[in-house]
Parts: structure tokens; sequence; C-alpha cells
């Protein structure tokens, strides 16, 4: 049994190890290693998670297995990326970060984070958007079972080396 929950101030952190595990074990292969910790130092600081736990602006949540320990979580918030034209800003949100431990992968963890995302982004917005790698075809099919759809282009910067990513959108 997974139980999904808000974050909190003493998840901090718990979470930033795991996000960053979780991204290093995913992606780490591709990046120079001095591009990928300066990276990592810079990605999910404890303090500006705290900020981001206590801004309702944001939401954070985690899913634990039966015996606590974190299986994934999900980061929504304020677009901070560059939209392609003709793709609103007012009224959105963006999914930042979905990520479930290697272990977790295919027992459902990620389509209960989905909900609580979706869920949240609902009560606060009209359109959701993420950014999702364009050499991550499992989580695109992922995103488009929702029913997101690319509508462009976004670079995605890890140090000195600059991913393409692909911008998806979900009219809630």
């Amino acid at each position: 049994m997974t139980t999904i929950t808000p974050a909190h101030d003493s998840d901090v952190g718990e979470l930033t190890l795991f996000a960053s595990e979780s991204f290093t074990h995913t992606f780490g292969h591709i990046y120079d290693p001095a591009d990928l910790a300066a990276f990592l130092a810079g990605w999910n600081p404890p303090e500006r998670l705290r900020e981001q736990i206590a801004d309702p602006a944001w939401g954070l949540a985690l899913a634990r297995s039966e015996d606590g320990a974190m299986a994934g979580f999900v980061k929504m918030g304020p677009v901070d990326f560059d939209l392609p034209a003709g793709q609103p800003r007012d009224g959105a949100t963006e999914l930042h970060q979905l990520y479930v431990g290697e272990a977790a992968k295919g027992t459902g963890i990620a389509a209960a984070l989905m909900d609580w995302g979706i869920a949240w982004a609902r009560e606060r917005a009209a359109i959701l958007y993420l950014s999702v790698f364009t050499e991550n075809p499992r989580a695109q099919a992922f995103y488009r079972r929702y029913g997101f759809v690319d509508v462009g282009r976004n670079a995605f910067r890890v140090g000195n080396h600059i991913d393409e990513d692909r911008i998806f959108r979900l009219d809630l």
C-alpha cells in the first residue's frame, strides 16, 4: 500500500537526496560529471524546497511505501520556462518534476502521483504544462496517456550541456 501525502519541512533532506539520486540514475550517464555536479548543486537546494513547501503557489507530494520509505514525488508550481508562441501563460501551472524510485517503477505510484498533481492543478489553473526529455519515450508515453499533447521545444541546461525537451500541455 502506497500513501501520497503533501511534503512537509521535515521531508526536505530526504526529498533532496531522493531527487538527486533519481535524476542521476535516470540521466547521469548523459552528462560530463562536472556538468552533472554543477546542475545538482543548484537544482533542488534545501532552502528552495522549504520555501516551495511553505508557498501555496507550489504543491509537493510524496509517495511512501508501506515501510515509510520514499518511493516517489511530484512537484507542481508556476510555469518557469519559455512557452512557444501562442501558448498562454495566464491560467497555467507546471508539473516541474515527477520521479519514481527504480524499485517502484511499474507499481502504479507514478499514476497516483500524476493523479494528485492533476487534481492540485485543476484547483488553480486551466492549463497544465510540463517539459520532458526527447530521449525519454517511457515518460512521453505516460504523459500522452493522460491527454498531454506536444506543443513545442524547450532547452534544458545541465551545466554546459543543453538537452532538447518537449513541452507538453494538458487542458484542464
